[in-house]
């Protein structure tokens, strides 16, 4: 790993990986207008289906989490030249799904299920473009709390080495921590034989804009120190804001069973 502007590191405070698993459907269904999503009535009819169906699954015992995020804003990020290079699309998505199961060994059970099968298949009839992974905790400050209508994080981070991309995140980490008073994060790596387009997606939330927002616009840290560590080992980073539009756990779920969502 090369290092940048290393009088301005802050070393990260982590705790033990968690053993749960992760599904993660990423989906471009509408536009986007510079950083803000164009108005859609497709993504905002599949945000609401999307949340009837994640409802449906947190019925399963190993299913302990199922929310739904529709895209806010897409901050300044790094790595448009490299993906370029590299032939890789961009990372637009303004729909996220992310479900938790108990533990890995749920993510092949969880994405066999029926209702899971008709969540892809509903997202992926009217997605301009979508990804899917099956994926683990790599590292992480604490778990995100979907419990609050924060504002959430995914960075989708590609690199042609995964070890990399971890280490510059590891090494980043602690910036974000003293800077904007990170509260938690949470790195998702893909199992193996998943599908890597992205290395490892950064999972993180915020309670109010005003936590993180002028920090990455003003601070001319987030460039020289953060942007150029990315840049110096080939990592593209494309952080995409989200908000809240969905949410079930096994302690909250309510509604009909079996019915899936109005069409």
């Amino acid at each position: 790993m090369k290092i940048v502007d290393e009088e301005h590191a802050v070393p990260v405070t982590l705790t033990a990986p968690n053993d749960f698993g992760y599904l993660l459907i990423a989906a471009e269904i509408g536009r986007w207008a510079g950083p803000f999503p164009w108005p859609s009535r497709s993504r905002r009819q599949a945000l609401a289906r999307a949340a009837e169906w994640c409802a449906e699954l947190t019925h399963r015992d190993d299913v302990l989490e199922a929310v739904v995020f529709g895209g806010a804003l897409r901050p300044p990020g790094a790595g448009a030249a490299l993906l370029a290079r590299a032939g890789a699309r961009p990372a637009r998505h303004d729909l996220v799904v992310l479900i938790r199961t108990a533990d890995i060994d749920a993510v092949g059970a969880v994405r066999a299920d029926a209702t899971f099968r008709a969540l892809g298949a509903d997202i992926e009839r009217i997605a301009r473009y979508g990804y899917r992974v099956g994926a683990g905790n790599a590292a992480r400050i604490a778990d995100v709390d979907h419990g609050s209508n924060h504002w959430f994080l995914f960075n989708y981070f590609h690199c042609e080495d995964a070890r990399t991309v971890f280490e510059v995140w590891r090494y980043t980490a602690g910036w974000f921590q003293r800077r904007t008073a990170l509260p938690n994060s949470t790195l998702l790596r893909p199992l193996p034989g998943e599908p890597d387009d992205y290395r490892v997606i950064n999972h993180a939330s915020w309670p109010r804009l005003r936590d993180f927002l002028p920090v990455l616009l003003f601070h001319p840290e987030f460039r020289s120190f953060v942007l150029a560590n990315f840049a110096a080992n080939g990592v593209a980073a494309q952080p995409i804001i989200y908000r809240r539009r969905g949410s079930r756990d096994r302690l909250t779920r309510r509604g009909r069973r079996g019915g899936g969502p109005a069409r």
